[in-house]
């Protein structure tokens, strides 16, 4: 059947724009748009081969439905400027690519993709509707099909009913009753998702609905009745008009080859250059020609530094060698007798998911040096699959030297391998070194995954697993590929691993402080964290309901509040309505713009602006209410994992610059301790019967770091007297004695001393505080001189880091400074605010990961139930059986201090609880 791919380029011109980062051209012309677009085209003609195709935008000026209803996106700001000037070159550019571009005046880019759609159907044709719009779900049908180049979903029948609750043929009766923010028509009030598919799944239709409004109750029952005049309207407007006339018939919608001269003229004046050097490549050119000068309108404005998006230049090209598919008893003899002999060898899997406790294995590859690799094909299916050695016994075979420590393995993040294997009960042992971590502690602030890593430091291009598997809808699993194309794929993992180890390792052990992080922090918090992934935590997913219900009754409270506060309804999720109430309607200052101009409604402006004005303070907490609700209270229970009753989170070494752990599917680091929403979410992480959770947590550790750090005599003193360091610091600032600190002093020094790690300077301590900004410059000078030790190390420090590039922690580890010496004032200061942080909020991490890696080896070594099950900022959780608590709160403090050595003490202080808020 033949397929007809539309492209919904209005619904991507504005998605590309805010999506992507400010790119402009050396003299200031923004092209960042423009890039979006055509890379979304240039994916989507290697993701689906259609027969013919188009690209819709709207036109300029008005549309019958503006005739209908004035009001009708009348709410919409005008099109950015940097955007109005990318239209011209983003059409010019479709067309060179060969693609036909369609602008219908007077109708919409929904009616004539709707119109192509319906004339396709009925021409016994298959259409692929590219779009971010949901509106267009009212169009699929058995033949029309919706897909989502930026976030890979693609929409069937099936898949519009489980996303939006109804039928397609129902959209439309849906969006009359929610309305459409976006193109200002007005719904039900207080209808949303949720009762309006339950009036239609009650009632079949808007038409029925409406012959039964006198049945609904309550409030919204009264606000349909109050909606009836203006629902037929409603619905009209948000139906796709499917005959709009004289369209070119879809047949004659054929692709053009590209215009690769026009391409290259194109590429080379707005600066695409990766795209240019693989233009001129396919066409067997060497020299790239001279870009043209920008149209005369060029946007001649502050052009951000070159952004690194192009990858290195390869100087060996893709690497081959002649891998070995091992399918015979004989071949895998031979690879056994190699491994065992070898003193390090390279592993990597295969697997049928990314989710390391519920990954199999598809295969396992082992390198034993440079370009000596074999892939063992072990469950691959389908047609292609080939001949293969059967799993059980493979593995079997394989388990020995797997689980031998005397055999030494490298890969690349070998975490995840590790888990694979546990998941075939194989416990994988002589784990002596990781490519992942390797590149992290040389290079924290670059990428680490092997295809960069290949090209950074072997001059290689390895094979790219969409070569494999494809992208988007149309990719597939690892374990259908056919075996003789995944064993070069598989073998080369392993090769290149092996290379970059013999690579990386060398540099790193030519540093001592960077070998002590490597060997002694990264590689043995690496097992930790495996046994504490592995482990997971319990939680009570009836009290997150619970939670959820009382969120979602206190989130409907602040819409409400805030409505009354706007003076009118709106949403509170849709920055562009945020901003029209807040700086246009109410008349609030400006703090700060977005890429494309408009004013910002982000949380740093809005956090400003609560300072003074209700509504934005009302909006935080709407934010942070929706936030507990949809990311913990809604989403935990659904990950429980079946086969432990356990949430198990993963932790990533190689993130943050500075050394802290990431924790993400889910996240557990960013839940709220201050407030009582926060706590009640903590309060459902809970212990097994016999046990209690128990939290052990680094007190006030950046601050003594500080004092180790600065040497300041004050700071050293207060916390080797065990002083309340705040009330300390208020005492020395108000020039009163401790016992004289108020609440309100005390907390003034507080923001200072945490501020200051972070390098605030006296706007944002004025902001925190509500103070002028000549009394938070005044409190900050006191500081200095009364901890004049603090001033001298942030200017030391600074300066090293301009010296040096980068600022190192207590044990070690680099911290790189990209920006310490840009031109650009801002960049440089952030720079200069990172280089005095990061050697206290590193030294904290190294601190946390030695804590962490003491307890566990004390854990095993007692041989004690107790587990460690997160570790979360500068603080360890741990399940306990009863019987261990007495021991655990006694040692875990020593056990945390004696892994590093300051001025001052470290102090640890454990809490015991049924769930960890009860502990915390």
């Amino acid at each position: 059947m033949a397929q007809l791919l539309l492209v919904d380029g209005s619904s991507y011109l504005y998605r590309a724009f805010h999506a992507l980062p400010d790119l402009r051209t050396r003299d200031g012309f923004p092209t960042g748009a423009m890039k979006g677009v055509l890379a979304m085209l240039r994916r989507l003609n290697d993701d689906f081969k259609a027969d013919y195709k188009a690209v819709v935008f709207d036109a300029k000026g008005k549309t019958f439905r503006s005739d209908w209803y004035p009001e009708y996106k009348a709410q919409r700001p005008p099109m950015p400027e940097d955007l109005v000037q990318q239209i011209a070159p983003i059409h010019e550019a479709i067309r060179a690519l060969g693609w036909p571009l369609l602008m219908v005046e007077g109708v919409e880019a929904d009616d004539v993709i709707g119109t192509l759609a319906r004339q396709a159907t009925a021409a016994g044709m298959e259409t692929l509707i590219s779009t971010g719009d949901k509106d267009m779900a009212q169009l699929v049908n058995a033949q029309v099909r919706l897909v989502n180049t930026m976030s890979d979903e693609l929409l069937d029948v099936a898949g519009v009913t489980a996303k939006f609750g109804v039928e397609p043929e129902r959209i439309v009766d849906y969006l009359a009753l929610v309305g459409d923010t976006v193109d200002n028509v007005p719904g039900v009030a207080k209808c949303g998702p949720k009762t309006a598919v339950k009036w239609l799944m009650e009632y079949g239709s808007l038409d029925a609905l409406v012959a039964h409004a006198d049945a609904i109750k309550g409030v919204v029952g009264q606000n349909l009745r109050d909606h009836l005049d203006f629902l037929p309207l409603g619905k009209k407007l948000v139906t796709i008009n499917d005959a709009v006339a004289d369209l070119p018939a879809p047949a004659t919608l054929t692709p053009q080859a590209a215009d690769t001269e026009a391409l290259k003229t194109l590429y080379a004046r707005y600066e695409f250059n990766g795209w240019l050097r693989q233009l001129t490549a396919q066409t067997g050119e060497d020299a790239e020609p001279t870009p043209p000068p920008a149209p005369p309108n060029a946007y001649r404005a502050f052009a951000p530094a070159s952004v690194e998006s192009e990858p290195e230049r390869i100087t060996d090209g893709r690497h081959r060698a002649a891998y070995e598919n091992v399918t015979d008893t004989a071949a895998l003899d031979n690879w056994l007798a190699r491994i065992d002999a070898a003193k390090l060898t390279a592993v990597d899997t295969e697997t049928t998911s990314l989710d390391p406790l519920s990954a199999r294995i598809v295969g396992i590859s082992l390198a034993v040096a440079a370009g000596e690799a074999c892939y063992i094909p072990l469950a691959h299916q389908g047609v292609e699959a080939g001949v293969q050695l059967p799993l059980d016994a493979t593995l079997a075979r394989l388990k020995p030297w797997l689980e031998s420590a005397a055999h030494l393995k490298v890969g690349q993040n070998i975490k995840y391998d590790q888990h694979v294997f546990a998941n075939h009960d194989i416990r994988l042992a002589g784990i002596a070194h990781d490519t992942l971590l390797q590149s992290y502690v040389l290079e924290s602030e670059r990428g680490h995954d092997m295809d960069q890593l290949a090209r950074r430091h072997l001059g290689l291009l390895t094979i790219p697993y969409a070569e494999l598997c494809g992208k988007g809808a149309k990719q597939i699993g690892f374990e259908q590929v056919a075996v003789d194309k995944a064993a070069e794929y598989a073998a080369e993992d392993a090769d290149i691993t092996l290379r970059l180890h013999e690579r990386l390792l060398p540099q790193i052990d030519r540093d001592k402080g960077l070998a002590r992080i490597y060997a002694d922090i990264e590689m043995p918090a690496r097992e930790a964290l495996f046994k504490m992934e592995r482990t997971g935590i319990l939680i009570d997913a009836d009290l997150l309901r619970a939670q959820s219900h009382t969120l979602g009754q206190r989130i409907l409270a602040l819409e409400e509040e805030a409505y009354a506060l706007a003076g009118q309804p709106f949403n509170l999720a849709s920055p562009r309505q945020l901003a029209e109430i807040l700086f246009v309607r109410q008349g609030l200052p400006v703090k700060k713009k977005t890429p494309g101009g408009t004013p910002s409604t982000d949380e740093d402006v809005l956090s400003e602006l609560a300072l003074d004005y209700p509504l934005p303070k009302l909006l935080l907490e709407h934010r942070g209410m929706s936030k507990l609700k949809n990311t913990y209270a809604d989403k935990l229970p659904r990950m429980i994992n079946p086969a432990t009753g356990r949430v198990h989170t993963h932790f990533s070494q190689a993130t943050a610059i500075t050394g802290r752990l990431a924790s993400s599917d889910p996240n557990l680091q960013n839940i709220p301790v201050r407030t009582e929403e926060g706590r009640r979410i903590r309060a459902a992480f809970i212990a097994p019967p016999g046990s209690q959770i128990v939290s052990a947590d680094y007190s006030q550790v950046e601050l003594r770091i500080m004092a180790h750090l600065s040497e300041d005599a004050r700071l050293l003193e207060a916390f080797a007297g065990g002083e309340d360091v705040h009330r300390a610091t208020a005492a020395e600032i108000f020039g009163i004695t401790p016992l004289e600190v108020s609440a309100d002093q005390r907390r003034v020094a507080k923001t200072i001393n945490f501020g200051l790690i972070y390098g605030m300077s006296a706007f944002g301590l004025a902001r925190n505080l509500g103070l002028e900004r000549s009394a938070a410059q005044h409190y900050i000078e006191r500081y200095f001189a009364r901890y004049p030790g603090v001033a001298r190390y942030m200017e030391s420090t600074r300066a090293e880091a301009r010296a040096n590039g980068h600022v190192s922690t207590l044990f070690g580890r680099r911290l790189t400074l990209p920006e310490i010496q840009s031109s650009k004032a801002n960049r440089r200061q952030a720079a200069e605010r990172a280089a005095i942080n990061a050697p206290m909020q590193g030294t904290a991490a190294d601190l946390i990961k030695l804590a962490m890696v003491a307890v566990q080896d004390y854990l095993e070594a007692e041989k004690l139930g107790s587990k460690l099950v997160l570790q979360v900022h500068d603080e360890l959780v741990l399940e306990a059986p009863d019987a261990e608590l007495p021991r655990l709160r006694a040692e875990l403090p020593r056990l945390m201090s004696d892994v590093g050595q300051l001025r001052v003490p470290l102090l640890v202080e454990v809490g015991v609880g049924a769930n960890w808020d009860a502990a915390h």
